[in-house]
């Protein structure tokens, strides 16, 4: 299972938030490329990093600094927030990102995941499902779809999308746990390879996602807050590529 440790931009810096409230945003590091450099000694070989400011307004003033890490870092970067157009894809795709994961515009504009599998492959796209008490949530998860996380993963994966990065709001930057029954919902509802985002706070957490088969699971605040040592739960994963 490939873990994918995370930084979230924010006003150029690297911060968490609390079951993705904007409110709650707290830096957590003072530099990204360092970060992602520790990251990379520890083991890891992708980078889960999130424009917090383009998935809310599409505005990508982080982007320099993404940019950096991207080219700088070592890491296969995976990339959301703001993949809201066919602009937006090629500008990460010529940036050198390694997988896109358009979030918001699975929703709203479908026909840029169909845009961004044409240009890129299946290999460097991927589709976001945030949801909250099991409806997504667009808009830097400020909007209710009103649509179920199940039938959009269906929809995603007919459409040709072969990788879900799937968050359960409730559970992100709480430290309590995975949404294990969301999750293994999801293994039962399509074939695609999942990436578990939220919650992901022990090894023993990391050790049971890997044994139900996922293909990767996303490394946030128990990084930061230490209650989870990168380096041992990447070995207890396996092999990163």
């Amino acid at each position: 299972m490939i873990l994918l440790p995370a930084i979230d931009m924010k006003d150029g810096q690297c911060v968490r938030l609390k079951k993705g409230e904007f409110s709650t945003a707290r830096r957590v590091a003072n530099s990204a490329l360092r970060t992602a450099e520790a990251f990379a000694e520890a083991g890891a070989k992708w980078l889960h990093m999130v424009d917090l400011d383009g998935a809310r307004d599409g505005v990508r003033q982080n982007f320099p600094i993404i940019y950096e890490v991207i080219q700088s870092s070592g890491l296969c970067v995976e990339l959301g927030g703001g993949v809201k157009s066919e602009v937006d894809v090629i500008t990460l795709g010529e940036a050198g990102v390694s997988r896109i994961v358009i979030g918001s515009a699975a929703v709203t504009r479908p026909e840029v995941v169909d845009y961004a599998l044409k240009q890129y492959g299946v290999a460097r796209v991927a589709v976001g499902i945030d949801c909250l008490n099991g409806r997504v949530r667009t808009a830097g998860w400020e909007c209710d779809s009103g649509v179920n996380y199940l039938d959009l993963a269906r929809q995603m994966e007919e459409r040709g999308i072969k990788t879900l990065v799937f968050t359960d709001i409730a559970t992100d930057g709480m430290l309590s746990g995975p949404s294990f029954e969301q999750l293994a919902a999801l293994q039962k509802t399509v074939g695609c390879d999942i990436v578990a985002s939220g919650g992901v706070t022990t090894l023993d957490d990391v050790k049971r996602l890997r044994d139900m088969g996922l293909y990767g699971a996303i490394i946030g605040k128990a990084y930061y807050a230490g209650t989870l040592d990168l380096a041992e739960a990447i070995r207890e994963a396996g092999p990163q590529q």
